[in-house]
């Protein structure tokens, strides 16, 4: 056997080698930490492990990673009616203080006159100043991208990350949408049935 047969048939030998210890260890490495690549559907599914979200660096690798995505979800939900319920407090905060204003200015106006001195009624326009425009953009363009983010996760058509959005749906319209309004009644002793409350009865037929 001439020299150069036995130099390429050590070549072989060592790559051959080298080859099945990568391949060894490429086994290894996905019985430990689970595949590389993404598992994605656009079909409804419930996958877990190697699930992957809006990009590659959020890659499911464990249930823990998992069940922390699906906390994440809910709070991000939360967080959108809570800069829904912001923006809106805004908004009433920008015309109470233009109510107060023009209340100033007829207590200015005419001091000594009560409110029976007005004559008809008066159109004032009211417009919000630069600032509280901005503020209201900014507000709007932030709850925009959180319902944005929340749709592209709804498109991975994962059942668990879509019941999380419910949740949160949910948990954040009894945290952060809570009515409280002041009214006026009046009347309410003029007559014995007014404040009278029914409470409903369930009939046992």
């Amino acid at each position: 056997m001439s020299v150069s047969n036995m130099a390429s048939m050590t070549m072989s030998t060592a790559t051959s080698t080298a080859a099945a210890a990568s391949a060894t260890s490429s086994a290894m490495s996905m019985s430990m930490g689970g595949s590389s690549t993404c598992k994605i559907s656009m079909l409804w599914n419930w996958t877990t492990i190697d699930a992957c979200f809006l990009s590659s660096s959020w890659h499911i690798t464990s249930k823990g990673m998992f069940a922390a995505s699906c906390i994440g979800v809910i709070f991000l939900v939360v967080s959108l009616e809570f800069f829904r319920r912001i923006s809106k407090e805004y908004d009433l905060a920008i015309l109470r203080q233009f109510q107060r204003k023009i209340a100033a200015q007829d207590s200015r106006r005419s001091p000594n006159c009560s409110t029976s001195c007005g004559i008809g009624s008066q159109l004032v326009m009211f417009r919000a100043s630069p600032l509280q425009q901005l503020i209201r953009a900014v507000l709007h363009a932030a709850t925009f991208g959180i319902a944005y983010i929340i749709m592209l996760l709804a498109m991975y058509f994962n059942g668990y990350l879509i019941i999380c959005i419910f949740i949160g749906a949910g948990l954040g319209k009894f945290l952060c949408d809570w009515p409280a309004q002041r009214m006026t009644v009046r009347g309410l002793m003029a007559d014995q049935k007014d404040h009278t409350i029914e409470e409903p009865t369930v009939c046992c037929g």
